[in-house]
């Protein structure tokens, strides 16, 4: 059993149970879903299930954001859904614009984090260089540096076979097309063809092995077609390499090579009319890209330079707007007050610092949109700064602190180290300054004309059931006597019917319907069981009448039950109530005397 298998069960319940789901990946902290129908997803469960932070509609997926652990929940979800990680992904109905972004990342973020490692890689030779523990003559240089730059010089196999998987071709068909891409005797010399002198390189490529991969595509399926079993799977790659690669090399590659010239031309045209104005548009729209899930656009344009062997301005705008918020967090963690925002707000600001900031932004920022209209602001001067100090992309990285080795510029990599420095610790604490100025606390409702003897109560709980009162340690089962499952009551109920004790959200329903777990607005969370052993009926006499993540009002009905029908089935119909997060208060006190009859919505537990 995996350590996420109650979250994943949820999940993939909430996304309409696994015959509705086509295909799953994920990313640095996101569950990719192709369904087949995303209307049968609860976007508003799957958002107030713990354990998810939101849900997104982008790039023809349905987003579940989870966080850091998102790859142990994918395996899981994977495991319990019986779902091939390397099987061809069903076909969807997207628009153009989902579909060049599916197609982007699919093609790109296989190679994001192997990228990132060698960049680093070469970040760390180029700071150990640099405090002198060996030159760059010596041998150890030497073998990291090519190791950190294995990647970038043989990028074409990379992504020919990324390519070639992502549009259910032979992978290593595409692999070879980038192979013989980088294939030294015909890079950067003169090379006789059909009458013409080509004379062009491929090491270091984006888009020429791509084109050439989606040419081969239809010639593999042809060859398939026409070709028997017997030979064609040798034949048919023999007939593909044999077509594709001269039609490529002659004609595409140049082709895609003036063309990936000509975007990064465009792109660090406008970088250069002002590199500030530019710093501070890019940073302050990152993350509103990262919300609708489009900032792949900019990483790729990053890599198109980086690989071309030109640095990088626009990704390195970016850099330090994780730092911005992450000063924001640990400032809202700081002055809050909120427990629950604080529980939050403490794995959000640490995460951060390793760049990955959607629990903050999707978690603490979106919900107060005056904080995220300034994050996006500090990121914009995070941008401006950045731009002001001369930072480039030379290499790619990690995220957050491990992103800065990727600034670092070989020439001179100790005034990048202390640029870069200087970066991170002003964008750090511009945004802990405006956050902690700026940020408060919800105000409390309903405080003015509180009663002082009432100042102290956090919250009142009302009868769920009509029945009478019992004291907690009479119930005939020690976990719910004992009290440590939470203090409470219990209720020997008359009438078959569970309500609402107070204002707020369903945050658990068993699926047997027995019991149900409630938080209230004020943070009181209770559990109602209905029965001892009851659970053992199945949901027989039960009905649930709603569901996870719903929002009820105080009196609204939760569940009902045959009270004639389970007692005659043998089992005791005695009711805890339960403050489960009984910890968080000072003292948890039942309203009435064991004996006395309640009505729902009578006054019954008080807790202060």
């Amino acid at each position: 059993m995996g350590k996420y298998d109650l979250l994943a069960k949820d999940i993939i319940k909430k996304v309409g149970g696994k015959d509705n789901i086509v295909s799953l990946v994920h990313c640095v902290t996101r569950l990719r879903f192709n369904l087949k129908d995303e209307s049968l997803a609860d976007d508003e469960a799957l958002k107030h299930t713990e354990g998810c932070i939101t849900v997104m509609h982008s790039a023809g997926q349905y987003q579940v954001v989870i966080g850091n652990h998102v790859p142990q929940v994918f395996a899981d979800v994977c495991n319990l859904a019986n779902i091939k990680t390397e099987a061809a992904p069903e076909k969807k109905r997207m628009s153009f614009r989902e579909k060049s972004l599916d197609l982007i990342s699919g093609i790109m973020m296989p190679a994001i984090g192997i990228l990132c490692a060698c960049g680093m890689l070469k970040g760390l030779n180029s700071i150990l260089a640099y405090l002198g523990l060996y030159s760059d003559a010596d041998g150890i240089y030497i073998l990291l540096n090519a190791i950190g730059d294995s990647i970038f010089f043989f990028f074409p196999v990379v992504i020919g076979f990324n390519t070639a998987k992502k549009i259910n071709m032979n992978p290593f068909l595409g692999l070879i097309i980038g192979a013989a891409l980088c294939y030294p005797t015909i890079n950067g010399t003169d090379v006789p063809l059909f009458g013409h002198v080509i004379n062009t390189t491929y090491t270091s490529t984006l888009l020429p092995v791509i084109l050439i991969v989606f040419l081969a595509k239809p010639l593999e399926s042809f060859f398939n077609r026409v070709i028997p079993d017997m030979i064609k799977t040798f034949i048919t790659p023999m007939l593909v390499l044999l077509i594709a690669l001269p039609i490529g090399f002659v004609v595409i590659g140049p082709l895609a090579n003036m063309l990936s010239n000509g975007i990064s031309q465009s792109v660090l045209s406008v970088y250069k009319l002002n590199p500030i104005i530019a710093g501070f548009l890019v940073g302050g729209l990152w993350q509103i890209m990262i919300v609708f899930g489009v900032q792949i656009v900019l990483v790729v344009l990053c890599i198109t330079n980086i690989i071309a062997g030109t640095p990088d301005p626009i990704l390195a705008f970016t850099t330090f707007v994780t730092f911005s918020t992450t000063g924001m967090i640990f400032a809202i963690w700081l002055k809050t007050k909120d427990k629950s925002l604080k529980q939050i707000a403490l794995p959000a600001w640490i995460s951060g610092f390793f760049g990955v900031t959607e629990p903050a932004i999707y978690g603490i920022l979106l919900p107060r949109m005056k904080q995220f209209v300034l994050s996006c602001l500090c990121g914009a001067f995070a941008g401006a700064a950045t731009a002001a100090l001369g930072l480039k992309y030379h290499t790619m990285a990690g995220m957050g602190l491990f992103e800065i080795p990727a600034l670092l510029d070989p020439a001179q990599p100790g005034r990048s180290l202390i640029y870069s420095l200087i970066a991170a610790s002003v964008s750090l604490v511009v945004g802990f300054v405006v956050s902690f100025v700026t940020f408060k606390d919800e105000a409390p409702l309903n405080t003015k004309d509180e009663d002082t003897s009432e100042k102290y109560k956090k919250d009142v709980i009302a009868s769920p059931i009509n029945g009478k009162v019992m004291a907690l340690d009479q119930v005939k089962d020690a976990a719910f006597a004992s009290g440590t499952l939470g203090q409470g009551v219990a209720i020997t109920p008359t009438e078959g019917k569970v309500t609402a004790p107070f204002d707020g959200t369903v945050v658990m329903l068993f699926p047997t319907k027995h019991a149900v777990g409630l938080m209230s607005d004020h943070g009181c969370e209770i559990i109602i069981h209905v029965g001892m052993d009851t659970v053992q009926l199945s949901g027989k006499y039960f009905e649930a009448h709603v569901k996870e993540g719903d929002r009820v009002k105080k009196g609204d009905l939760l569940i009902s039950f045959d009270k004639d029908a389970i007692e005659e089935e043998g089992y005791s119909l005695d009711t805890p109530i339960l403050v489960t997060n009984t910890k968080d208060y000072m003292e948890v006190i039942a309203i009435n005397n064991s004996g006395s009859t309640v009505h729902c919505g009578d006054d019954l537990i008080a807790v202060l």
